[in-house]
Formats: C-alpha cells, structure tokens, sequence
C-alpha cells in the first residue's frame, strides 16, 4: 500500500515537472530534437493517454521509499511482475497458505488500462511492435498484446523493422494503416531513425505517446 502510494505522487510530480518544461519550453534541455518540440508540446497538451511506466524504488520496508529510475517510455519486466508471480503464488505459497494474494493487480491493470485507451481513441485496431530477434522485448510485447485482446482490441503484431511508409502514413506488411501503435522502442533512438522525420506529420497514435519524451530522454533531471 505505501509503495502504491508512492508511485502515485511520483507520477503526478513527473506529470508536473512535464508540464513546467512545455510551458516554459525548455524542450532543448531534455535532449529532445527541434523537429519534435511541437509535436511533444500538442501531445501533452491532448492529454494523450499512457499505458504505464516503471518506477524502480529502493526501500527496506521502513524510511521513505527511494526513487532510483523512472522508465517512462519502455519498461519491461511485465511477465516476472505478473504472470510469473501469480503462477509462483499458485504453485508455491497457495499450497501451504490458501488465503494468500498476489501483492499487484498488473494483470488486471493493464487490462482495464488497455480499455480505457481504446474509448478514448475511438478505435480497436492497434498494432505492437518491437524489434527483431530480441526474445526478451518479443515476451513483453506478445504479453501486453494478450492483455489488448482481453479488453476487445484488435492487436496485431508488428516488427519496427516492418513498418512501412505509403507516402502519407505508415502501414503494416498488408499496406493496412497504422492508426495506432504500441512500441517498444525508445523515442529518443525513433527521433535518430530516418522514418522518424515523418513522425511530426502522421496521424498515428503511439502508446507511449510523444510526450513521454519528456520523462524519458536523457537530458537534465526534472526539477520544479
């Protein structure tokens, strides 16, 4: 309980800090190329929606709960947090303590978050994507696929490396638009890449959307 809430007035003074930095502009601060200052700055400002971020905390159950990172744009560990850890309680701890219960609704979280997005989108078609030959990126994409097609989205599955460009969006291997799309892939390498020029004027919707660039590329720390 105090971890949760933790994590939730760190999330909310992150979302205050990327606040402070669109509003003042401070966008060259944070590494974050000039091409992409508007499209981060219109991001925040929809209110984009965010399907997670990780918050990795040292705490020995006492003090105050410390913040070491703030993975905002491409956090992993989603099976051992989840899926592993309540087959665990299953098989391990059930057995001998049959009231017992997983410490995190992830799962559930997750499902309900993915939800959420599609109403606010308007749309269920969404393609996931990572890069290729990458096992452990692959586990966690097919994972939170799953959990899309558990909240009634249409998830598909899509390499970076197969993302086209028609000219005026990006498509899939079939030329089927990319309306909306999930990837585990860093904004600040996207921002590198030579598709990346055509980002500013797509209409694709990305989860994590563009203004996690502001949490997540390496430039000064946040500070209010």
């Amino acid at each position: 309980d105090r971890l949760e809430e933790v994590t939730a007035e760190l999330h909310q003074l992150c979302l205050a800090a990327a606040e402070e930095v669109v509003r003042s502009k401070r966008f060259a601060e944070f590494a974050i190329p000039p091409a992409y200052h508007d499209l981060v700055a219109a991001s925040f400002t929809r209110g984009d929606p965010t399907l997670f971020g990780r918050f990795d905390l040292a705490w020995d159950g006492v003090g105050e709960p410390k913040l070491l990172e703030y993975n905002a744009d491409t956090p992993t560990a989603l099976l051992e947090a989840s899926v592993a850890q309540w087959r665990w309680l299953e098989q391990k701890v059930r057995p001998n303590d049959p009231e017992a219960d997983q410490f995190n609704s992830l799962h559930e979280k997750l499902i309900a978050r993915w939800a959420a997005i599609r109403d606010t989108w308007g749309t269920g078609r969404v393609h996931v994507s990572c890069v290729k030959e990458h096992e452990e990126d692959w586990g966690n994409t097919e994972y939170l696929r799953d959990c899309a097609l558990q909240a009634g989205l249409d998830a598909k599955q899509l390499y970076i490396e197969d993302i086209g460009w028609n000219g005026e969006t990006f498509t899939d291997l079939d030329e089927t638009p990319v309306e909306a799309l999930f990837k585990l892939y860093p904004w600040e390498w996207i921002a590198q890449e030579e598709f990346g020029g055509h980002v500013p004027r797509c209409a694709t919707r990305f989860l994590e959307p563009p203004w996690k660039m502001l949490l997540s590329n390496k430039g000064v720390l946040p500070i209010l």
